[in-house]
């Protein structure tokens, strides 16, 4: 009798180790794929993001083309600068917002240096000009900005005596 009693417990007791690990494992595949999940979601909200920074860009141009003469063309320009506010409200709202270039150290994270200008106010690797807005999507980079990037002062040779 002990011994089928010590067999049972032992029995009951690896299947509940087998139950422990059956459910540690199911825990694990669950957690996998809820951050499977969350990764495709991210990568898919980046894409979309990505494809409407053209549409950014064109508005930022057209603004700068428009020229207000008349009454019907201020209205025009007054709903197209509605849409662009709302447009960027939702941008902003879904986490995109624009990085900062002028006056700021370079970083190749989030910069792409198209140029460098020798500058006597600047001071060496601090961003003059911005070529192309770049935009981040929380901490993910979208499009890097296109920048100017400062190379100082001009440091002039000095003649030496052999000259």
């Amino acid at each position: 009798m002990d011994q089928k009693v010590l067999s049972l417990s032992m029995k009951i007791a690896s299947e509940k180790e087998t139950k422990i690990r059956l459910q540690a494992d199911f825990d694990n595949t669950r957690k996998k794929l809820d951050k499977d999940r969350l990764s495709t979601e991210s990568n898919a909200k980046v894409q979309i993001m990505k494809s409407l920074l053209p549409i950014i860009d064109s508005f930022e141009r057209a603004k700068l083309q428009v020229r207000v003469d008349t009454e019907k063309e201020k209205k025009i320009d007054t709903s197209y600068q509605g849409i662009y506010r709302q447009f960027v409200e939702v941008l902003r709202h879904l986490r995109v917002s624009a990085i900062a270039t002028v006056g700021k150290p370079f970083d190749p994270l989030l910069h792409e240096a198209i140029s460098r200008e020798e500058s006597e106010v600047v001071k060496a690797g601090i961003i003059t000009e911005e070529l192309n807005r770049g935009f981040v999507l929380g901490d993910r980079v979208l499009r890097p900005a296109k920048v100017k990037v400062s190379l100082g002062p001009v440091k002039k040779k000095t003649p030496s005596p052999a000259e």
